[in-house]
């Protein structure tokens, strides 16, 4: 197992727009959504999702903040986050992380009723690069 530090790992991350969200159902399963970063990729352990209020991804998260990334980049890296997920409701936040890429499911940007952001602080990343391991904690 080698020892990587966060910013090698960002580094590897940083093309990877698209990851598999899961979060804990109201009955104790695991239910998993892909979830697109809005190519806010200068991973630093915060991640940013945007979703619908009345999605069931907020639901669950609102009911228990455990979530789980996992991300597959080019030559077979992988990168699975374990975090806190956070709902967040304040459109200067929604400006600061917004892309016009994603206008494609919020046709009114950062006005779209409903529109809500999920933000994922990363615990721990563990990643697998090629034959080589490892796992990161993030500081609290």
């Amino acid at each position: 197992m080698t020892e990587r530090s966060l910013a090698e790992i960002a580094e590897k991350m940083r093309d990877i727009d698209v990851c598999m969200m899961s979060t804990h159902t109201e009955t104790g399963g695991i239910a998993g959504r892909p979830m697109s970063n809005n190519q806010d990729v200068d991973y630093d352990g915060s991640s940013f999702y945007f979703t619908m209020e009345d999605s069931d991804v907020v639901a669950e998260i609102e009911r228990d903040v455990n979530v789980a990334l996992a991300f597959k980049g080019d030559d077979n890296f992988w990168v699975a986050i374990e975090g806190e997920g956070e709902i967040i409701r304040d459109k200067a936040a929604f400006e600061e992380h917004w892309n016009e890429d994603i206008e494609e499911w919020f046709e009114e940007g950062t006005d779209t009723p409903g529109l809500v952001m999920i933000k994922v602080e990363a615990r721990l990343a563990h990643y697998w690069d090629g034959e080589d391991e490892g796992e990161v904690i993030l500081p609290s």
